[in-house]
């Protein structure tokens, strides 16, 4: 975190997902005393409940310009102070986070009812692959009824409770690593369900129909990346946290065209697909705190359902 105080407001109840999913939590100082009326405990608490490793002391604004001109590394957190950095950094390069998908993923199907007010709406299949709260809760709003898939659902079953649309998720780690789920999603796009697809979704929807996917020497990381769509011309401000981008030199542009780019890169931000009704997106419209620019795009879902 390179906010130099972090922990002011302490703990406050807006999980977007069952648990938080970090790994390790650096950060310059901690807040010892918390002040938020909505505060329900402090970071210390919150990392020690969830058994999070995490580091104080750190000139996390200095490590990050490292990773700003260096690009993504693997690092270690530890407690020993008479490690041997010649035995460690080995296996610190050879590193790799692996199929964190099976990590993430809810263990059972689930449904969450439209809201009250709505008597009538679409039914849709969401594919766990790490999903946000707020996708589900989106869809809610605009009056769909949401059955929950952990990631290893099978296309068979998704199509057996004949969806009007189906939602892939985001999700964390190497897109390629997912190699079932690909396979799985190559079904539903044979199937002609409305599908739309939001970050590490959008990557596996890509690579299950023949594009390449690779890792970014700069992941997008943030709530202020612009992105242009490229049929309006107009730039929305978007969240996004990616490491991994799709190749779109390696599209077919008779399976899919670019729909969004990156105005700060030009890589990728989205994908249509032709003659189907398929887009995909590589940042969150349903960012949670915002920006909430893009989050027109479930309304253009449910239009296509």
């Amino acid at each position: 975190m390179t906010y130099p105080l972090i922990g002011n407001y302490g703990i406050t109840p807006d999980m977007e997902s069952q648990r938080p999913w970090p790994d390790g939590y650096i950060v310059r100082e901690l807040s010892r005393m918390p002040s938020n009326f909505r505060c329900e405990g402090t970071i210390q608490d919150f990392l020690v409940r969830y058994d999070i490793p995490g580091i104080a002391g750190i000139d996390t604004r200095a490590l990050t310009k490292i990773l700003r001109e260096k690009g993504t590394m693997n690092g270690m957190i530890t407690t020993r102070e008479d490690f041997d950095p010649a035995a460690v950094i080995p296996g610190l390069k050879a590193y790799k986070t692996g199929n964190v998908v099976d990590k993430v993923t809810c263990k059972n199907t689930r449904i969450r009812k439209r809201p009250r007010g709505f008597s009538a709406g679409k039914r849709v299949a969401l594919l766990d692959l790490g999903a946000k709260n707020n996708i589900a809760q989106s869809l809610n709003r605009r009056g769909c009824e949401v059955t929950i898939y952990p990631a290893h659902t099978t296309a068979e079953e998704i199509l057996s409770d004949r969806p009007d649309g189906i939602m892939l998720s985001n999700g964390p780690g190497d897109p390629k690593e997912c190699r079932d789920v690909i396979a799985e999603i190559r079904k539903l796009y044979d199937s002609d369900v409305p599908i739309f697809a939001i970050c590490l979704g959008h990557q596996l929807m890509a690579l299950a129909m023949g594009a390449d996917t690779h890792k970014m020497k700069y992941g997008h990381r943030g709530g202020n990346h612009p992105v242009k769509d490229l049929e309006t011309g107009r730039v929305y401000i978007s969240s996004q946290n990616h490491g991994y981008v799709v190749d779109a030199d390696r599209l077919d542009p008779e399976i899919a065209r670019p729909a969004f780019v990156n105005v700060n890169d030009g890589t990728n931000e989205g994908l249509s697909y032709v003659g189907k009704n398929i887009f995909t997106v590589q940042f969150h419209p349903e960012a949670c705190p915002g920006p909430q620019d893009s989050a027109y795009l479930f309304d253009r879902f449910v239009s296509m359902m």
